[in-house]
């Protein structure tokens, strides 16, 4: 088997209302996450991936260290743009959660407005290219956590992310120019689906279905 990029879970245009154009959905998910996915591919045979599934080639590759890296950087960036487009939906965004995840914010942040500001200094502190997240750590509370380039908080071991926004410049530079504040403001109040994060909350995280 081989990797593959699956198509975007909504039209390429239908973001534009909500903050993300056209143009950046077509470079973002047709050019750099199916780049991630070619490159993946390709080491596959020279890295002895063959029959393993994409979140056991992260996590194995976050285990390896410096050594993980080439892996780590293509498997990585394919797992987590496959959640960050899941977790995004047309007029998303807002104050009115599904009750389950509203309730399991408010026990563990102390409130919405309290996950917003720690999601977004996530994302605005992480330095260079990377990813803020919201994750459920392994005693079962939600915690916000940030990792550089295509790391994730399973090749960390932190826990499973359940949303993540992507902090490349790619992700935002057309939209928002070099304003991350304002495109993580807008993430958080446009275009989270959060139907979409509870489901990720209780069924224990994305499953890609994927396998090398």
């Amino acid at each position: 088997m081989a990797f593959s990029l699956p198509p975007l879970p909504y039209d390429v245009s239908a973001l534009a209302g909500s903050g993300m154009q056209q143009e950046t959905l077509e470079l973002h998910h047709g050019k750099h996450h199916q780049a991630y996915v070619t490159a993946l591919n390709g080491l596959v045979e020279s890295k002895g991936l063959a029959g393993k599934s994409l979140e056991q080639i992260v996590a194995e590759a976050g285990k390896a260290g410096a050594d993980g890296l080439p892996v780590l950087n293509q498997a990585g960036q394919h797992y987590n743009h496959l959640l960050f487009w899941q977790v995004m939906k047309p007029n998303g965004g807002g104050d009115s959660l599904p009750a389950k995840i509203g309730a399991k914010i408010n026990e563990d942040f102390g409130g919405l407005a309290q996950f917003k500001e720690a999601f977004k200094q996530a994302g605005v502190t992480q330095f260079g290219s990377g990813w803020a997240w919201l994750i459920v750590d392994a005693s079962g509370k939600l915690k916000v956590t940030k990792t550089p380039n295509g790391a994730n908080p399973i090749s960390t071991g932190e826990g499973t992310p359940i949303l993540g926004a992507d902090v490349w410049e790619h992700a935002y530079y057309l939209d928002f120019r070099n304003v991350r504040p304002g495109y993580l403001d807008n993430f958080l109040a446009k275009l989270v689906n959060w139907e979409k994060v509870e489901e990720l909350l209780l069924n224990g995280g994305l499953k890609s279905g994927q396998t090398a």
